[in-house]
């Protein structure tokens, strides 16, 4: 019922939603020259801020065309390397590059958006590294035939993604899958298996929620696990390819996201008008570039968002040291070569200063050269990963770490 209702609300919107990109699409055609006056150009502006508030399903593009490696511009072209049901691993290839370049897996977030959340994180690395990353499926386009997909499938997933890449290559994972990353590292390594990464970058991840509780932790130990399964699970409807899967829609996701801090979201919404309507379009631009990749979610599967929120959220299962990978007990101290970075943020209301260093206490084996730690002041969450102290000042950390290695 949650999924139909959603799904009727945003079938009513659509008419309307439509009309408001239809003037768009006549202005840009036909009557550019409407900006001229203030009156149309402020009900324009209306029906921007209008269309990008409706929350969309499909993949935004990364829009990666080519980037600048030492004094060139250097075409890239996106292509599929190894496709799985829940997940690809897509290869930003770039073939005028002389010299041969670090492999650098990027796991992203499955938590509500799709992997083009982090443009900004690969087009930086693409400077001076091979970059590939795990483009996860929308659980609603998933068809039952193929399975479930949890905790332990994603973090096979990212085992076999290392193993496709092959020896000497590097990872860096964002959020959420800080967890099931170093507990894929820590499994490999167990297993001596030469695939394993020689360096591991973990940027604002909940490797240990008890060392600085947030919003995000109070909320995921508010209620009992089953409350979770009882009101955020539900079934994708019937006209969707994973029609019966059980799933937490990433419209409930967005929606709590943004709950943390409607009076911000609602500002730039309000922002976006004003400055359109004043023709400020650099400022209107960066504002509509965000929103139409915020507002474009995924679903994750029933049993993926619950195992998430019950051994990462309330067990704090790997930090305790209980996190348990096919029958057998994950053990980041069998790390041994792979080094270590982890950054934080300042101001990060997601995954607190704290949290994500944690991980240098359990990968207890490293000696002490392989570990660095970084703390980037003055950004939120997203500033860790993207934006100008990401590029100028997190990423010379993360790019010195791979060239000391390599």
């Amino acid at each position: 019922m949650l999924y139909s209702g959603y799904q009727a609300l945003t079938d009513m919107l659509m008419p309307a939603r439509t009309a408001a990109a239809a003037a768009l699409w006549l202005r840009d055609e036909y009557f550019p020259g409407l900006d001229e006056w203030p009156m149309p150009r402020y009900m324009l502006a209306f029906c921007e801020s209008f269309g990008l508030a409706a929350i969309t399903h499909t993949r935004p593009s990364f829009g990666i065309d080519e980037v600048l490696c030492g004094n060139a511009m250097v075409p890239v072209r996106e292509e599929v390397v190894f496709d799985l049901p829940f997940g690809k691993l897509l290869h930003f290839a770039k073939d005028d590059v002389a010299t041969p370049q670090p492999k650098m897996l990027v796991v992203a977030p499955l938590s509500g958006h799709f992997a083009t959340l982090l443009t900004d994180t690969v087009a930086t690395l693409l400077r001076d590294h091979d970059v590939y990353i795990t483009d996860w499926s929308n659980a609603r386009d998933v068809p039952l035939s193929a399975g479930r997909f949890g905790l332990e499938d994603y973090t096979d997933y990212v085992i076999r993604f290392l193993q496709h890449l092959g020896p000497r290559s590097h990872l860096l994972a964002v959020c959420q899958p800080c967890v099931p990353a170093l507990a894929a590292v820590s499994v490999m390594a167990q297993d001596h298996d030469p695939c394993q990464p020689l360096t591991m970058t973990l940027l604002g991840g909940p490797i240990d929620v008890r060392a600085a509780p947030t919003a995000v932790n109070d909320l995921a130990n508010e209620h009992p696990l089953a409350w979770f399964r009882d009101n955020l699970i539900t079934q994708v409807p019937l006209r969707y390819p994973g029609a019966g899967r059980s799933v937490y829609p990433g419209f409930l996701q967005l929606t709590a996201f943004m709950a943390m801090n409607p009076q911000r979201h609602a500002s730039q919404f309000r922002k976006l008008y004003q400055t359109r309507g004043a023709r400020e379009n650099a400022a209107a631009d960066k504002i509509h570039h965000f929103y139409e990749e915020y507002m474009a979610v995924l679903d994750l599967t029933a049993e993926f968002y619950l195992e998430t929120i019950d051994k990462v959220f309330q067990q704090a299962a790997l930090a305790k040291g209980e996190l348990m990978h096919r029958g057998r007990l994950v053990n980041p101290g069998a790390i041994r070569q792979t080094a270590l970075l982890t950054v934080e943020g300042e101001r990060d209301d997601i995954c607190a200063v704290g949290q994500t260093a944690a991980a240098h206490t359990l990968c207890s084996s490293l000696r002490p050269h392989l570990k660095r730690h970084h703390l980037q002041p003055g950004v939120g969450h997203y500033g860790v990963f993207s934006g100008s102290k990401w590029e100028k000042q997190v990423y010379p950390q993360v790019r010195n770490l791979v060239l000391a290695m390599s």
